[in-house]
């Protein structure tokens, strides 16, 4: 997947923290953490493949 787009969200700091501490246990970086999560949501809900969005 292509690293050319940027989100800026807000969140409460526990979820951070979270977030955080979810990600240095998968050994990830935060940014790398939520994409991956994201990603396997929307391939779970059948809106992603692995190469790129259902209908593209």
């Amino acid at each position: 997947m292509a690293k050319t787009a940027a989100i800026g969200i807000r969140i409460e700091p526990e979820l951070k923290d979270a977030i955080e501490a979810a990600a240095k246990a998968e050994r990830r970086s935060v940014a790398s953490y939520i994409e991956k999560v994201i990603a396997d949501d929307l391939e779970k809900r059948g809106l992603l493949t692995s190469t790129g969005l259902r209908g593209q």
